[in-house]
């Protein structure tokens, strides 16, 4: 059987656009810093793609900095935002956002459905002085959606700050800068190259900059843009979003409880990405049932990607109240090309696995 690639939300496969254009930009020998007929070439493929992808989110170009993927972006808004104001991050943060925030960020709870509590969030709120909230959009493990207007609305009545982790959110789902402060993007999660992303900025917010060196990015990030990368980012996100995902997604759920009535779908009860489900086997570890999975042609992981190839406890399925079933999870996250045949060749793959591993 041919490999079926079932870890979109680890990285997404490349839009062909995507690789075209970065193609034709690669040819370009121009810096964008430079003031030649080379160098404002490559200067106008920069502003270009800026404009593109910031008006997709009903942003300024003028307020979107190149980044190196959605960790710097993360990390330039919260250590960037968060002078003078106390950090609020949800307990099913990425890792990324949970590091940046530092081991004096305050945790906000979320509900048994993976949501964030908002009478939490408003306590949190509530207590002395600015702060700065850090939640995701869409979590990358389960595709739980976060209720972003009621969040945001909570923040504007206290005066803090919003930055919304959206990296899984493009491609999926629609999305903009809306009332939130800031925005992190990552292009490799869309169909786009590995390698860049994107932070969006609510106009008269200036980020302390991370990285310091030539004035690049208006001063908040230095450093030679990736034009191709870059180019092959708006290229990926010009892309018409997939249809029919989430159809998918649910013959996966229904068939694997139909195989084995045991699993449990975490966030089943809520608002989900539409190729995102996280699937719990009581009594099998979840790296067990990756590597069974990953023998019989199918990629799925146990979470987030970014942990040098470890796979652990899931920290997000702690926080939900799940106890020794947190360690038993598989993501199955559908790419932007998936078949229609995908759940059955799944399902196969999955019902032989299960078996096999119960029968120890």
């Amino acid at each position: 059987m041919p490999r079926l690639y079932l870890d979109a939300n680890a990285t997404e496969p490349m839009r062909p656009e995507a690789i075209a254009a970065m193609a034709e930009v690669m040819a370009l020998p121009g810096n964008p810093s430079s003031v030649h007929a080379e160098g404002r070439a490559a200067r106008r493929v920069l502003e270009e793609a800026r404009e593109a992808i910031a008006a997709r989110f009903g942003a300024r170009g003028r307020d979107l900095v190149f980044t190196s993927g959605g960790t710097e972006a993360n990390a330039l808004a919260i250590r960037g935002l968060s002078a003078g104001r106390r950090v609020l991050v949800g307990a099913t943060e990425h890792p990324a956002v949970l590091a940046a925030a530092g081991s004096e960020a305050e945790m906000l709870p979320v509900l048994s459905d993976g949501t964030l509590n908002l009478a939490g969030l408003e306590a949190a709120l509530k207590a002395a002085g600015p702060a700065l909230v850090a939640v995701m959009a869409a979590n990358n493990e389960t595709g739980v959606l976060h209720p972003v207007e009621a969040i945001a609305e909570l923040c504007q009545q206290h005066g803090a700050l919003l930055h919304l982790d959206a990296v899984q959110m493009p491609g999926r789902l629609p999305f903009s800068l809306g009332p939130a402060d800031s925005l992190a993007l990552s292009a490799h999660k869309l169909g786009g190259p590995k390698g860049v992303g994107a932070l969006l900025l609510r106009p008269g917010l200036d980020p302390a900059p991370l990285l310091t060196g030539g004035g690049q990015e208006s001063g908040r990030r230095g450093g030679t843009e990736a034009l191709p990368a870059i180019a092959g980012f708006a290229a990926a996100l010009s892309c018409p979003m997939p249809e029919g995902l989430a159809t998918l997604r649910d013959a996966i759920d229904e068939g694997v409880k139909a195989l084995a009535p045991e699993v449990i779908i975490a966030s089943s009860g809520a608002p989900r990405l539409p190729n995102t489900t996280s699937l719990i086997l009581p009594g099998v570890a979840a790296e067990t049932q990756v590597i069974a999975l990953d023998l019989s042609g199918v990629a799925v992981s146990a979470g987030a990607a970014c942990s040098s190839g470890k796979v652990r406890q899931s920290h997000v399925l702690a926080a939900m109240g799940f106890g020794a079933e947190a360690a038993c999870a598989i993501r199955v996250s559908l790419p932007w090309n998936a078949g229609a045949n995908t759940p059955t060749l799944f399902l196969e793959a999955w019902e032989r696995m299960r078996s096999r591993l119960r029968a120890r």
